[in-house]
């Protein structure tokens, strides 16, 4: 996120004659401070402000301290209410990952995820250093937040991932042991992790990123301490536990490397030859308005007919900066430019065969909570909802595609 990026939490208390209402902790995360100003505008224009004298003394004492900064900003309502929802138009499901902290206290967030998708999947709060912190501590408070929100709002839940090669707990980096304790290590962590959600949680990414750029296989810790086919033995164990859950394999570069997704598909056909229990690929996606449509076409396409499995676009952002301009602006044309992508997308991935199509899930819901712009430090836009939650080109060339 850039440095002059600015984060509030502004929680609303609106009095009415029958009592006092409140607005659960709106969580303004912007880009710019005019983006916030943004947001206060439309808080009043939504809220009648009526007698409420004190109240409107504050968001006045916010407006003015924001417009020190850049220029004058003509209010905006966000529209996230006008669809019937994103996954109504497709005939697959249709998600995001989740941040449980801000579907806990952001509720505009809150709404827009209940409405607009019918599946989720946990940024971080199934992954190892989150459920594990301890060798002999499970934590499961924000993953079982998330399961019991998708369950109260009809949702499917994808379980992220059970084991990759970062986020790991200091105890495992600093496990002593030989090569069989290791060994039980794993398998206990994922038995474990799977059995809790078994019947809630109904697919998986089992290994995540096992793969180089290159294709060659990962020199990952698990790698090291258990040899190459350790990726094998984590599908079984995952089977073990919950015979009834779809099992993954997660990697990224699918759309710009031909060699990393010949890899890909050269190990998902190996497990399926051995009888290891697989049932999808999922190809991240994390593209960029360099990468073209015919590279992103092939990427879908070509491993969708050399496994014959599920395919899940399973992390999908489209970049509109990678060439970190640290001066670029969201434009009409950078806006129309980007639509243009996710329609082509998700028209080739709709050409699947329905038994192949899981699902497109997008990393994260809006701009404001996406990773890419504190990643590279550059401002981008990369998903179809704004800083304030707002639809933008790309939402509506999403819908184009499912048709």
């Amino acid at each position: 996120m850039p440095a002059n990026a600015v984060n509030f939490k502004l929680l609303l208390a609106l009095g009415y004659a029958s009592g006092t209402y409140f607005i659960d902790e709106v969580l303004a995360k912007v880009v710019d401070p005019a983006g916030f100003q943004k947001l206060i505008y439309l808080l009043i224009l939504r809220y009648p402000m009526k007698k409420y004298t004190s109240l409107l003394i504050v968001v006045v004492t916010i407006i003015c301290a924001c417009s020190s900064k850049k220029g004058q900003v003509t209010p905006t309502v966000p529209d996230t209410t006008a669809s019937k929802g994103l996954y109504t138009y497709a005939n697959f499901p249709v998600g995001a990952s989740i941040n449980v902290d801000l579907l806990r206290n952001n509720a505009v967030y809150t709404a827009l995820v209940t409405k607009q998708y019918n599946s989720v999947t946990a940024e971080n709060a199934m992954k190892f250093g989150y459920v594990h912190p301890a060798e002999n501590t499970y934590n499961y408070t924000d993953a079982d937040y998330l399961v019991t929100f998708a369950q109260k709002t009809g949702k499917r839940v994808h379980g992220h991932n059970l084991v990759w090669y970062i986020g790991l707990p200091d105890w495992v980096t600093n496990f002593q042991g030989d090569s069989a304790a290791w060994e039980q290590m794993l398998k206990s962590h994922i038995q474990n992790v799977v059995t809790h959600f078994k019947g809630k949680v109904v697919s998986w990414d089992v290994v995540n990123e096992g793969l180089n750029d290159d294709g060659t296989p990962r020199q990952s810790i698990w790698e090291q301490h258990l040899g190459t086919d350790y990726i094998a033995r984590c599908y079984q164990y995952a089977h073990e536990a919950d015979p009834d859950a779809l099992l993954f394999y997660n990697d990224y570069g699918n759309e710009y490397s031909p060699s990393k997704r010949a890899a890909i598909i050269n190990l998902v056909n190996g497990l399926k030859q051995r009888g290891i229990p697989i049932d999808g690929v999922g190809i991240q996606m994390h593209t960029n308005s360099n990468t073209s449509d015919q590279d992103i076409a092939a990427a879908i396409t070509v491993t969708a007919a050399s496994t014959g499995l599920k395919i899940h676009v399973s992390e999908l952002d489209i970049a509109m900066n990678p060439n970190n301009i640290q001066t670029m602006t969201f434009t009409s044309a950078v806006a129309s430019a980007q639509a243009v992508k996710y329609k082509a997308l998700v028209k080739v991935y709709n050409s699947l065969p329905a038994a192949q199509k899981f699902g497109i899930t997008t990393w994260d819901v809006s701009d404001a909570d996406s990773w890419i712009a504190g990643y590279y430090k550059r401002p981008d836009w990369p998903l179809p909802f704004n800083n304030l939650y707002q639809p933008k080109p790309a939402y509506q060339a999403i819908i184009d595609g499912f048709n």
